[in-house]
């Protein structure tokens, strides 16, 4: 009787064991994905912070060494290419090419600024559009 009793036993998990094991999971990450996905939206904000931090910096170390900043429509080029008939440039001014901000997109930069700066340099955050709050809100050097 014993004999028939294992025999008849599967060595697999029930359709039951396994729904109670999803569903287990199923909370496991609608408790954690919402923590980690904001953890990820507040570190692109800072690095992107970091980043125009780094691009404010280059850009004064060309305004010391040309004399002036570049144009809006040299743009943030001239750090890493220098501009014609410039004998001063000295760069370039960054390791690698001009980043683009943690979103994908180009960095704003705009000779004069607006802001009370010389310059204006800035990300429109997530959303890409001027103005917004959390994520979407603007980045800038001001």
């Amino acid at each position: 009787m014993n004999r028939m009793r294992i025999a008849a036993r599967s060595d697999g998990f029930t359709l039951l064991e396994l729904l109670v094991v999803m569903v287990i999971i199923g909370l496991l990450a609608g408790f954690v994905a919402p923590r980690y996905f904001s953890q990820v939206g507040k570190s692109q904000v800072k690095a992107a912070i970091a980043q125009i931090d780094a691009l404010d910096k280059a850009l004064e170390a060309f305004r010391l060494d040309v004399g002036r900043l570049p144009t809006s429509e040299e743009g943030l080029a001239v750090l890493n290419t220098a501009p014609p008939n410039e004998p001063n440039w000295a760069g370039p001014y960054l390791k690698k090419d001009v980043p683009k901000d943690p979103w994908g997109r180009p960095y704003i930069y705009v000779q004069p600024g607006t802001h009370n700066n010389d310059f204006d340099l800035m990300s429109y955050g997530k959303d890409g559009q001027p103005g917004g709050t959390g994520e979407n809100a603007d980045l800038g050097n001001w």
